[in-house]
């Protein structure tokens, strides 16, 4: 498969990023005090979170709820009575963004991919949006659960892909993640007090186009995806995801994610860029999911990128968190923003997840 000119018409067209966030922010000073008051006189939990506050390079995150709220004894259905409030507001904020920065309705959506791995519900978040947002009737519903951080990634190849079947239609990819809503608070381990200060709240729309609707909407902008790769890793489920507990969620992080990156990560780039006609020396943007400091850190070291390849990965971690599924979406809306990209320009969009496994996309502007 070339990537040349020629092939660009055929493509399924990223058109617009809308994002949203919730009202509630606190840096994270204010995070680890909270963190501090909830773990008084637990000592190894204590220095767990003075040590993870000098290395997680986050500087404040949006939250559902103000940090005092976290405090509060609650059960999971407690929880998901929350996220399914906050959920639906921050949905539509960001579906309205995506919307209107793509100069659209919502009646000229056909298709709409929900993704989250913080809550549940049924019918899906993307059926009550259909009704408070006015979507067509016939709209196509697909709510993916799961996948976790890597659904961003995954999320836009589902879209693009279907796209390439159908490319008269126009898709709308969402993205909710409420990461604090996860909050256990009897658990003092290292992944929790990991995840309580890496992990933040928002959500991303992505609206994209088939290649006959983008040609017929006239609009300038926006980026084509060539093409889109899936990797699973076998017998690493234990690395990252949740174990279902009474209380809710409680997270399961292993310290071997930057280890797998290395590992694996260079080989499974370089083999779908040779696939392509392409090598890392061709790929001049790379838009990575802000998994934290020293996932960010292996990703660069791996790929032998340049040394600001991942400014607005690192940028995003430190203003906004890591958003789960999310976090690269708003890491591509910086890259659609800002002036950055030129016609003929390539960039490769990379997430990794529960699996554990990695999506790749490869764009040209």
């Amino acid at each position: 498969m070339s990537t040349g000119h020629h092939e660009m018409p055929f493509a399924p067209m990223i058109a617009a990023v809308g994002t949203a966030l919730p009202p509630h922010y606190a840096t994270q000073e204010e995070t680890c005090a909270g963190l501090r008051r909830l773990w008084a006189g637990k000592g190894d939990a204590l220095a767990l979170v003075e040590r993870v506050q000098r290395s997680i390079e986050v500087r404040g995150r949006h939250l559902a709820m103000p940090v005092e709220a976290y405090h509060a004894a609650s059960t999971f259905a407690e929880q998901n009575r929350r996220w399914n409030a906050c959920a639906l507001e921050l949905g539509e904020r960001a579906c309205r963004a995506a919307l209107e920065r793509a100069g659209l309705l919502p009646e000229d959506i056909d298709q709409i991919v929900f993704v989250s791995v913080t809550g549940i519900s049924a019918p899906s978040l993307d059926a009550r949006l259909v009704n408070r947002l006015g979507f067509r009737r016939d709209v196509k519903r697909t709510p993916i659960f799961g996948l976790g951080c890597v659904a961003g990634v995954a999320g836009v190849a589902r879209v693009t892909d279907t796209l390439r079947a159908f490319p008269a239609h126009t898709s709308l990819l969402l993205s909710v993640e409420l990461c604090s809503l996860t909050l256990q608070r009897d658990d003092t381990s290292a992944a929790n007090v990991i995840a309580a200060q890496l992990f933040a709240d928002g959500a991303a729309a992505v609206v994209a186009r088939g290649a006959q609707a983008a040609r017929k909407s006239g609009r300038a902008g926006g980026a084509a995806v060539l093409a889109t790769h899936a990797v699973f890793y076998p017998d690493t489920e234990h690395i990252m995801g949740w174990d279902v507990v009474d209380s809710g969620f409680r997270v399961v992080l292993s310290a071997g994610v930057p280890a797998l990156v290395r590992e694996h990560v260079r080989r499974d780039v370089d083999a779908f860029l040779a696939r392509h006609g392409l090598s890392r020396r061709d790929v001049r943007h790379w838009i990575v999911h802000t998994g934290g400091p020293k996932v960010l850190e292996a990703v660069a070291e791996t790929l032998e990128l340049p040394g600001d390849a991942l400014d607005r990965s690192w940028r995003s971690l430190r203003e906004i968190g890591n958003v789960s599924s999310a976090s690269v979406l708003f890491v591509l809306r910086d890259f659609l923003d800002e002036p950055c990209a030129r016609p003929g320009d390539h960039g490769v969009m990379m997430a990794f997840g529960p699996g554990f496994c990695s999506e790749m996309a490869l764009l040209r502007w």
